[in-house]
C-alpha cells in the first residue's frame, strides 16, 4: 500500500531524512519496499503484515514511528460544532455474533461538492480517486487512522431505522460497484425497514449513495466479526479496502472518533449541521484479557537483561498499559489496546519488545549446542544442484507455495490440495507447479527494466493422490532471452531482425545446455531428448530429456499466448527439473582417464534432414552401429536458407574415432563412415555433395 511520510508527520515530529524513516520503519518491521516522488509528493511503498491492520494507515505508523524515536504521539481529535437539536435515529442489530459495535451520526443541509484541494492531493497520492466530499471523507479517515466508515443518504433509507440482520435467502443487494447480488441466510446486511443497504464490511448499496441530490447523510462506523466479512467477501468475490481490514480485525473502540472525524470533515467542507448526538449501540464488548509479563522471560528469550524501564517505555508508546506487580517483582500486568488483537500471549510482548529495541543491538551469539545435526537424506545432492545453478549464473529465488485453482489446472493435471481457508482467489491451493510463481518473479524484474533475469528456485510441489497428500521435490530455472543470449560468444550471437528463428533457436540451446550440465552432475548413463512436452511450452523450441523411459525434465520457451496473457513482454524460458526422479541417481564421481597415447581421426557428414528429424533420431542411428571406436558423434554446424529445401536443414555433424590400443587405419575409419552414412540415410538423410 501507499502511505505519505509527510501525513505520518502530522502525528509526530520525525526526522526529515525521509530515506532513513524508511529504513528505521523496515528495521522494525514496518516495511518499506520504494520510495517515489519528492518533497510534498513522496510517497512510500508499503508491504504491512496481515497481522498488523493497526498499522495499515497513517496514524498506525505514526504510534511505531514515536516508539522508535521516543517521540510524544499527537492525538486525533475531531471538532464538531453543537448538536441542533435533539434527534435520534432507531438502530437495532439483530446478530451480536456479526456485529457487535455501531455507531452512526446524521448530518442535515449538507451541500455535497468536490473536497477541499489538500484531501484530493492527498488521496491523490495514495491512488485514490476522489469523488465528492462526502465519499471522500470516509476514505480520507480510513487512509488517516484505518477505520472504514460509510455514509448513507438518509432520506433514502426507508422507515426511518437501521437493522443489522441475516439477509434472507433470495433477497438482493445492488451494490456500489453496479452489479446486484443474491444474498443468502449467511451473508449479514446493513438494512432499512424495508431492504438491506449494505453488506456488511464489505460494501455499501448503490440505492442509497450520496449523490448531488443528497442533503442529510447518515454516517457509520462499526465492527464487524473478521471470519463472518472474509467469507462474504469471498462468496461475493469481492475484496474491498474496507473488507482488506475488517477481516484481519478492527478497532473496536474507534467507532466514535471515525464517525466523529468524518461528519467534521464533511462540515468544513460541504456546511451543514449536527442532528442529535452520536448514536452508539454495543451488542458485546470486544475485551483482550490482559497478559503477565515477567523479566525473566523477557531475558530468557532475547537472550539479554534489558533495563525496565525500556521495556516500560515501548509498551506504553505502543499503546499498552503496563503495571508493575509489587516492588521489584519483575512481573507486570500488561493491558492490550484494542487495534492489537494480533497480541494475545506474553511471547506477542516480548517480539514487540524487540523489534522496538533494535535486532541489531543484540550481541550476536550462538545458542548452545544439544544433540546431534540432522541432515537431510539429499543435503549432498541439493547442494550440488545449488551450487551448479549459481555457478551457470541463475540468482535463488522464493516464491510462494500457494497458487489460484485456474494456475494449478493450467500448468499440471494434478489434482491440487485445496487450502481451508485461503486468503484470496489468487492464492486457494497448494502449488501443483511452480511456474506460476516464477512468472510472476519474472514479470516483477521485467516491468521494472531489468531485462537480464536469470532465476531459479528449489522447493516442494503437492498433489492429492486419493485420500493422502503427496509432496515431490522441484527445481525450476527462469531466464529471459536477454540473460540466456548474454552468456554466447559475440561471435555466435545472431541479429534477430535478419533470422528471429534461428537466433530464438540459439538462445534455447543455451538452456538446454545449462539443464545438461545440471544432470551431468549425477551418473545417469544414456538419455535423450524428444519434444513430447506440455502445452504450455513453444511447440518450436522446447524438449523433453528422459531417461530411463522417465521424463527428468522439460524445457523450453513460454508459449507466447500464455506470456501475452501474464504480461510478459519479452520471450522468457523455463526449466522444470524433477528431483524425485533425478536424485534415484547417485552423483558422478570424480574418475581419473589417462590421456589417450593414439591419435584421434575426424570426419565430416554433412547432410539435409527434414525438420521433423530430431538430432536425437540422428545420433542414435549412427550410436546403434557398435562402432567401439567412435567415441563422440555431434552437431558442427546447422544452416537453414538459400539451396535448403523450405521445412529442412543442413547440418554438419563431426564423428571422432579413437583406438586406446593402436593408431587407426584409413581404410578403417572409410568403412565406418560409409556406414554411418547409411544409417543416416535410412533416417531420411541426405548426404550433401562436398
Amino acid at each position: 500500500m501507499r502511505l505519505s511520510p509527510n501525513w505520518i508527520r502530522d502525528f509526530v515530529d520525525l526526522p526529515d531524512d525521509t530515506h532513513r524513516l524508511a529504513d528505521d520503519l523496515t528495521s522494525i518491521g514496518i516495511a518499506v519496499e520504494g520510495i517515489s516522488g519528492s518533497g510534498d509528493g513522496t510517497v512510500f511503498e508499503m508491504e504491512i503484515g496481515t497481522n498488523r491492520p493497526d498499522a495499515m494507515n497513517h496514524y498506525g505508523v505514526a504510534r511505531e514511528a514515536s516508539a522508535l524515536y521516543n517521540k510524544p504521539l499527537k492525538p486525533v481529535e475531531a471538532r464538531l460544532p453543537k448538536a441542533s437539536n435533539a434527534a435520534s435515529f432507531p438502530i437495532e442489530i439483530e446478530d451480536p455474533k456479526g456485529c457487535a459495535r455501531f455507531t452512526a451520526r446524521m448530518l442535515r443541509n449538507v451541500r455535497i461538492t468536490p473536497s477541499p484541494k489538500n484531501v484530493i492531493n492527498r488521496l491523490g497520492l495514495l491512488d485514490q480517486r476522489p469523488i465528492n466530499n462526502a465519499v471522500d471523507a470516509t476514505n480520507y479517515t480510513l487512509w488517516e487512522i484505518g477505520k472504514p466508515t460509510h455514509v448513507f443518504d438518509l432520506d433514502l433509507l426507508e422507515g426511518g431505522r437501521i437493522i443489522v440482520r441475516q439477509a434472507r435467502d433470495g433477497e438482493t443487494l445492488k451494490t456500489l460497484d453496479g452489479v446486484e447480488r443474491t444474498l443468502s441466510n449467511e451473508d449479514l446486511v446493513v438494512a432499512d425497514a424495508r431492504k438491506p443497504v449494505g453488506l456488511a464490511g464489505v460494501m455499501g448499496g448503490y440505492d442509497t449513495m450520496i449523490t448531488d441530490k443528497t442533503r442529510n447523510i447518515l454516517i457509520e462506523s462499526a465492527w464487524w466479526d473478521p471470519g463472518i466479512v472474509r467469507k462474504m467477501s469471498k462468496r461475493h468475490s469481492l475484496h474491498t479496502d474496507a473488507s482488506h481490514r475488517f477481516e484481519r480485525g478492527a478497532d473496536f473502540e474507534s467507532t466514535v472518533l471515525s464517525t466523529n472525524r468524518v461528519a467534521e470533515l464533511i462540515l468544513n467542507s460541504g456546511g451543514g449541521e449536527l442532528a442529535g448526538e452520536i448514536i452508539d449501540v454495543i451488542a458485546r464488548r470486544i475485551d483482550q484479557a490482559p497478559i503477565a509479563l515477567y523479566l525473566s522471560e523477557v531475558q530468557r528469550i532475547l537472550g539479554e537483561r534489558l533495563p525496565e524501564r525500556e521495556i516500560v517505555r515501548i509498551l506504553e508508546h505502543l499503546g499498552f498499559s503496563v503495571l508493575a506487580e509489587g516492588h521489584d517483582s519483575g512481573e507486570f500486568t500488561v493491558h492490550v489496546p484494542s487495534w492489537r488483537l494480533d497480541v494475545e500471549r506474553e511471547i506477542d510482548l516480548i517480539e514487540e519488545i524487540a523489534r522496538l529495541h533494535g535486532y541489531d543491538k543484540f550481541t550476536n551469539r550462538l545458542p548452545a549446542f544439544s544433540g546431534a545435526v540432522v541432515e537431510t537424506p539429499h543435503a549432498a545432492k541439493d547442494q550440488k544442484v545449488r551450487s551448479t545453478l549459481l555457478a551457470l549464473g541463475y540468482n535463488e529465488a522464493v516464491s510462494l507455495s500457494f497458487i489460484s485453482r485456474r494456475d494449478a489446472e493450467r500448468f499440471s493435471p494434478a489434482i491440487a490440495l485445496e487450502l481451508a481457508n485461503p486468503q484470496s482467489e489468487e492464492a486457494s491451493v497448494m502449488r501443483t507447479s511452480m511456474i506460476p510463481g516464477m512468472l510472476d518473479m519474472l514479470a516483477h524484474n521485467l516491468n521494472r527494466g531489468i531485462d537480464q533475469v536469470r532465476l531459479f528456485e528449489a522447493g516442494q510441489v503437492f498433489e492429492s493422490v486419493g485420500q493422502e497428500a503427496k509432496e515431490l521435490k522441484r527445481v525450476l530455472l527462469g531466464a529471459s532471452a536477454a540473460a540466456l543470449e548474454s552468456q554466447m560468444p559475440a561471435s555466435s550471437r545472431l541479429d534477430v531482425s535478419q533470422n528471429e528463428h534461428a537466433a530464438a533457436s540459439a538462445v534455447f540451446r543455451c538452456l538446454k545446455g545449462d539443464v545438461e550440465q545440471l544432470v551431468a552432475a549425477f551418473e545417469c548413463g544414456p538419455v535423450y531428448f524428444d519434444a513430447k512436452v506440455s502445452d504450455y511450452y513453444h511447440p518450436g523450441r522446447s524438449a523433453r530429456l528422459v531417461l530411463e523411459g522417465s521424463t527428468v525434465a522439460q524445457f523450453g520457451q513460454l508459449s507466447p499466448e500464455i506470456a501475452a496473457a501474464r504480461k510478459i513482454r519479452q520471450d522468457v524460458y523455463l526449466a522444470e527439473i524433477y528431483l524425485d526422479r533425478l536424485y534415484t541417481r547417485p552423483l558422478r564421481q570424480v574418475r581419473f582417464r589417462a590421456l589417450p597415447r593414439y591419435p584421434a581421426v575426424e570426419r565430416d557428414f554433412s547432410f539435409v534432414f527434414e525438420d521433423r528429424v530430431l538430432f536425437e533420431n540422428i545420433k542414435q542411428a549412427a550410436t546403434s552401429l557398435d562402432i567401439a571406436e567412435l567415441v563422440n558423434f555431434v552437431p558442427a554446424e546447422i544452416f537453414r536458407g538459400r539451396g535448403i529445401p523450405a521445412g529442412s536443414y543442413s547440418i554438419l555433424l563431426r564423428g571422432t574415432f579413437q583406438s586406446a590400443e593402436r593408431t587407426l587405419r584409413e581404410d578403417e575409419v572409410a568403412q565406418w563412415s560409409a556406414r554411418i552414412i547409411k544409417a543416416l540415410e535410412v533416417v531420411g538423410g541426405t548426404l550433401r555433395a562436398s
